[in-house]
């Protein structure tokens, strides 16, 4: 297990929430990293489809020491290693795809596929994969996780992804969730610090309420 790894376990255990930081200007991630940490969150990515999203990131490594920080949407090996001379040691895809997880095991870095499927699930473990991103979360309701659950290793996170509200966080974590992704309504470009403080605390206390469903 590398450090980024078991940094990356600490976090979850902790809040297991991956702030996603879509459209984030490279200005405001200092100001926005401090309020995600001061709130509890420290594991945060970026999207690859956001303005200069390595600078980004760079500054929000810089910003925030004791957060695991990277970057979504990344789908090709090449920008792995974009993100890692970055300073992200993070690496969430929307999909599964055997060399960007390759990539990113190679670099040391956590990589957080995405899959729908028990196909796609087994494959991505297989390569190396620190957990599982499900998304759409929007197509695989809290049932659906639930079934794909019962074939895993109890072991394994699942991070629903993709619509998740404070209020639907119970159904899930009650079918197998071990955590969230949250994007837009946790930030949206134009967000200030205060209005994401806010959002992720309410995030923060919805994960609490959980803790009578958990597993």
């Amino acid at each position: 297990m590398t450090r980024e790894h078991a940094r990356f376990d600490a976090a979850l255990k902790v809040l297991p929430l991956v702030a996603i930081l879509r459209g984030l200007p490279p200005d405001d991630a200092p100001a926005v990293g401090a309020a995600l940490v001061d709130a509890g969150w420290t594991l945060i990515e970026v999207p690859l489809n956001s303005p200069q999203p390595l600078r980004s990131i760079e500054r929000l490594v810089q910003a925030c020491p004791q957060a695991v920080v990277g970057a979504g949407t990344v789908l090709r090996a090449a920008q792995v290693r974009e993100v890692h001379a970055a300073g992200g040691r993070l690496i969430v895809s929307p999909n599964f795809d055997p060399a960007v997880v390759k990539a990113a095991v190679d670099l040391g870095c956590v990589c957080v596929p995405g899959v729908m499927t028990p196909s796609e699930a087994f494959g991505a473990l297989q390569c190396g994969a620190a957990a599982l991103k499900i998304f759409p979360a929007e197509m695989v309701p809290p049932a659906a996780l639930k079934a794909l659950r019962a074939v895993l290793d109890p072991a394994v996170r699942l991070l629903p992804v993709g619509g998740i509200t404070p209020e639907r966080m119970t159904d899930y974590r009650a079918a197998g969730a071990s955590g969230f992704g949250i994007g837009s309504a946790l930030y949206r470009p134009g967000d200030g610090a205060a209005a994401v403080a806010v959002a992720a605390e309410l995030f923060a206390a919805a994960w609490a309420a959980t803790e009578s469903v958990r597993r």
